[in-house]
């Protein structure tokens, strides 16, 4: 999905180019693809605290232990602190979660493929090393002062930043996991009636994934407090982007918006130049005092589109960011849920009316409400657990339309069992593990780790 590095360095002179950039990522139907991200935590078996870098049994010996697989190890100084593969990489959170970023596939069979090879490699490896991993939303046990650092450059930069924005943005480094879509637009409207019905909504996958209800040991009253903890980052990055709802969206008004998110960091010659709080405006002027008289180039515009965390955020595809990390199963159905929903026009269509009418204020009480509520939250007489019926329902429709067939000759819709499972029984991950916490547990979260995990 990079581009070649000449044109990474282009210098930009004008609005325009950025406009272009978020432009180029157009794409026909039949070249739509799914990229797909997860975050799990890691555990050691022993004592269950998170692995450090370092040392024989540290996320880097992890990290060069997949390479046996035919990973390429990439470091930063002289460590390794990702690896690449086919299109697909392996990254870590600031904490040392892992994550997977898969490979940019036509169906959601390919998807739970890689998702399944990664975790049996990664599981393979993490038996040697005495290690475990646990999907989850929010790390169920230790302290933020308990998590370990990984040696980024750019993560040094945004901790010393974060709490000057918001009370939570050290726990969304250290302490939370997702799992995302990445999905392709045809044109500028297309992309706009996307990123409207997805953006609309977040908050349903918001409530069918929470898996996030333990802090340090116990309930910390939210379903999702991993969608909490947004709330409270950085208000200048984050939410729910009213202006996408707007006559005249497009692309300008989403590069405008970028305009105005603060820098955190301009990568040059191997090096984080810490422009943190500062203006990506002033920087296409070349008036950056850290970078005196340097122009931005196309590499700085696409580092700084990964700075923005709205609900769903546009790079060259459209981003979903709303659900909690989780298991196997889950990881697959929550590309399947989007793919139904917006590669199938009459699906697309049928959510569209569904949130069409949605008041900004009605979008705003679902997102605040649901990290508590999830499918439980009242909304128009109803509750949010009917909005998520009826898109499952739309999403397994659009999914037997595409009639993307396995070997077998079975279609997508399959991967949606998980999520009509806990529309059905009106109980998300995190109420089943609440109950478990209370009842089998007998409030001992080690459980958790030791049942849970992949």
């Amino acid at each position: 999905m990079s581009s070649p590095s000449h044109v990474a360095d282009t210098p930009i002179t004008d609005r325009a180019q950025l406009v272009d950039y978020i432009a180029s990522g157009e794409k026909p139907r039949a070249d739509w693809r799914i990229g797909t991200e997860h975050e799990k935590f890691g555990f050691r078996l022993d004592d269950l605290r998170p692995p450090s870098f370092d040392g024989d049994r540290g996320i880097e010996a992890l990290l060069k232990g997949l390479t046996r697989f035919g990973w390429e190890a990439i470091e930063e100084k002289g460590r390794v602190i990702a690896l690449s593969k086919d299109g697909a990489s392996v990254t870590l959170e600031p904490a040392g979660q892992l994550e997977l970023s898969g490979a940019a596939v036509e169906t959601i069979h390919q998807t739970c493929v890689e998702v399944g090879t990664h975790l049996k490699e990664v599981k393979q490896v993490a038996d040697e090393l005495q290690l475990g991993f646990l999907g989850m939303g929010f790390q169920p046990k230790w302290r933020r002062d308990e998590m370990p650092w990984m040696p980024k450059g750019r993560y040094q930069i945004m901790k010393s930043y974060m709490p000057k924005v918001g009370q939570l943005g050290l726990d969304m480094m250290t302490r939370t996991c997702t799992v995302q879509v990445n999905l392709d637009y045809a044109s500028e409207a297309d992309m706009v009636k996307k990123f409207r019905v997805s953006l609309a909504l977040q908050p349903v996958a918001t409530a069918l994934f929470a898996d996030s209800p333990f802090t340090e040991g116990r309930p910390n009253g939210y379903q999702s407090y991993r969608s909490h903890i947004w709330t409270d980052t950085d208000g200048d990055r984050t939410g729910m982007l009213d202006f996408v709802f707007e006559d005249g969206f497009g692309y300008e008004r989403y590069v405008d918006y970028l305009l105005d998110v603060p820098m955190y960091f301009s990568y040059r010659d191997g090096i984080y130049h810490d422009a943190s709080g500062k203006s990506f405006r002033k920087f296409l002027r070349g008036e950056l005092d850290v970078l005196p008289g340097a122009l931005p180039t196309l590499r700085d515009w696409s580092d700084h589109m990964t700075t923005a965390f709205p609900e769903v955020r546009m790079k060259k595809f459209l981003e979903m960011r709303g659900a909690d990390s989780g298991p196997w199963n889950r990881i697959c159905a929550l590309p399947a849920f989007w793919v139904g929903l917006l590669y199938d026009d009459a699906a697309l269509d049928a959510a569209w009316d569904l949130v069409k009418d949605f008041s900004l204020a009605e979008r705003h009480a679902l997102r605040d409400g649901v990290p508590k509520h999830a499918l439980k939250l009242p909304f128009r007489g109803g509750t949010v657990r009917d909005l998520a019926r009826e898109a499952v329902k739309i999403a397994i429709g659009g999914l037997q339309r595409r009639a993307r067939l396995n070997s077998k000759g079975v279609d997508e819709a399959g991967f949606l069992d998980a999520l009509v499972e806990i529309v059905e029984a009106n109980e998300t991950p995190a109420e089943r593990k609440l109950a478990l916490f209370h009842g089998a547990w007998q409030g001992n979260i080690d459980r958790v780790f030791r049942e849970f995990a992949y």
